[in-house]
């Protein structure tokens, strides 16, 4: 199993920036896929981001290009994901995820293991 544990969600105004991190422990896979997720309320859950572990080549949600950014810290087995310039629609819950192999895949069915969630609200 791997454990997912998100940080840095909060409250922040439109047009500011926030910084969330997901930490993974637990077993580790020769090739894997990290990114985020997202689920505002009444919605389904949707793809922002994902990164290969190895090589590092990074994926974005057309509504997040060129404000979000997703990166990894291989010593500390991290991924962040930085958010900029933040919009009202941005507010949701915000879902870290882990996929073995090496496709990343946006929809959420072909993830193998999800962190608790942390929540982003941004207001106008």
């Amino acid at each position: 199993q791997v454990q997912l544990v998100e940080s840095g969600g909060g409250l922040v105004q439109a047009g500011g920036s926030l910084r969330l991190s997901c930490a993974a422990s637990g077993r580790t896979f020769s090739s894997y896929v990290m990114g985020w997720f997202r689920q505002a309320p009444g919605k389904e859950r949707e793809f922002v981001a994902a990164i290969r572990w190895s090589g590092g080549v990074s994926y974005y949600a057309d509504s997040v290009k060129g404000r979000f950014f997703i990166s990894r810290d291989n010593a500390k087995n991290t991924v962040s994901l930085q958010m900029n310039s933040l919009k009202p629609e941005d507010t949701a819950v915000y879902y870290c995820a882990y996929r073995r192999g090496t496709d990343w895949g946006s929809s959420p069915l072909v993830w193998d293991y999800w962190g608790q969630g942390t929540q982003v609200t941004v207001s106008s």
